[in-house]
């Protein structure tokens, strides 16, 4: 079998909607490393896009999900529950930020988990309104869309978004945005479009995934912490890439002295099965009544089990600190060839949620078309990589935290051998 054949198939079968970063078919995985259909072997630094943290089949992950379909795959929560939901629930309240007791939902995917955090918002406050910020991604639902800062490709074709969703400029001060303009039109949002006791909820990533992997300032999480409490508005954190372990962390959040009312998880949440949550404040996640929340997949056992056992090697394996180590390893590579390479804008990132951005050389103008080539240099070297950013200008790095150490020095080295390239080409 050949990926060209079955990328035909793919052609006539599939939506041309689903879009697809490589051509390349994968036939076997095992931590850090996929195998396609040809046997050509790969280093995977997308992590299907921040959801293998723990890596592909990790030995724990696999014997909890074999042990639990020897039991039952599905019952739906909502007609015959099972224990390891509720246990799941308790270990999720006890590990997310905030001192105050607190209870968790379960539903399938990213995008789910920020309706589903939107909703209880609503429910809870009285109100409709919510704001996010430009370059965020939120999901591909109607809502999800809404809420997303980009257009390009989340929104063309789908008309109309949902009404009382606002944007607020993030602060990317390399583009000419800093923390007080965002918070000068956040204020003259307030008095020109919506009444903040109309606001249900304020939703940010701590570090934008889709929108280039930059971090939320210090300055702008507190100020907006302190605003959410003048107006009794909701404080609502996206950790959907950025949760467990990724950023050194177990949450992202934990890097401010701040605490969001509400936090949405999924991605690396269970290894690779579809599962996500909300985790909050207990009084608001109560205001829903019976039947509100909930979906016929949501928390599905085998995810469930899953997670599980990925919350167990984060703490085994002491991964928080495995990323910041590998974080450190990687942003020292890239700073070592910045010098020889006048594309490069910035290296940045917070543990092992890494990534460098490209500008044309001479100016601070993003270089798309260099970032792409780089990672098609990348590709055909036997290394995936994912672009990202307002002006896909991002490499973005998210290789499992597991990844051996050989073959992280072999990625790094292709890395480098990558940039070097198509930098001499260009």
């Amino acid at each position: 079998m050949k990926n060209a054949e079955i990328s035909a198939r793919k052609n006539d079968a599939i939506s041309r909607g689903v879009g697809m970063t490589t051509q390349i078919y994968a036939d076997k995985a095992e931590n850090s490393e996929i195998w396609d259909v040809e046997g050509r072997r790969y280093i995977d630094f997308a992590g299907g896009i921040a959801v293998l943290n723990t890596g592909h089949r990790h030995p724990k992950v696999v014997e909890a999900v074999k042990a639990q379909l020897d039991r039952f795959t599905h019952t739906c929560h909502q007609v015959v529950p099972y224990e390891n939901y509720v246990a799941l629930a308790e270990r999720l309240n006890k590990i997310v930020p905030g001192n105050f007791e607190k209870k968790t939902i379960f539903a399938t995917t990213g995008a789910e988990a920020v309706e589903n955090a939107i909703k209880i918002a609503r429910c809870a406050t009285g109100r409709s309104a919510v704001i996010a910020f430009t370059g965020g991604f939120h999901g591909r639902t109607f809502l999800g869309m809404a809420l997303t800062g980009k257009v390009v490709p989340y929104k063309v074709g789908f008309g109309p978004m949902m009404g009382d969703v606002f944007h607020v400029p993030f602060p990317l001060e390399m583009h000419g945005i800093d923390v007080e303009t965002s918070l000068d039109v956040l204020d003259k949002l307030f008095k020109a479009d919506v009444d903040p006791k109309r606001v249900a909820a304020i939703i940010l990533e701590p570090v934008q995934g889709e929108g280039g992997f930059y971090d939320v300032p210090r300055a702008l999480m507190k100020a907006l912490r302190e605003i959410c409490d003048q107006h009794g508005i909701l404080l609502v954190a996206d950790e959907v890439q950025t949760g467990f372990a990724r950023t050194g962390k177990l949450f992202a959040m934990e890097h401010y002295d701040v605490v969001p009312d509400l936090t949405t998880m999924a991605k690396s949440l269970a290894g690779g099965f579809p599962l996500s949550a909300v985790t909050g404040r207990a009084e608001l996640m109560d205001a829903p009544g019976p039947g509100g929340l909930g979906g016929t997949y949501a928390g599905n056992p085998l995810a469930i089990a899953a997670a599980h056992a990925v919350l167990d090697v984060i703490e085994e394996e002491q991964l928080c600190d495995r990323a910041n180590q590998l974080g450190n390893r990687l942003k020292q590579r890239l700073e070592a060839i910045r010098a020889d390479v006048p594309h490069i804008m910035d290296i940045r990132g917070l543990g092992f949620m890494n990534a460098v951005e490209f500008k044309i050389p001479g100016t601070d103008k993003p270089n798309a078309d260099f970032t792409n080539a780089v990672r098609l240099k990348a590709l055909e070297k036997g290394l995936i990589l994912l672009t990202c950013g307002v002006y896909s200008n991002v490499i973005r790095f998210l290789a499992p935290i597991t990844i051996q150490d050989e073959v992280f020095n072999e990625a790094l080295d292709l890395i480098e051998a990558s940039i070097r390239e198509v930098a001499a080409g260009a």
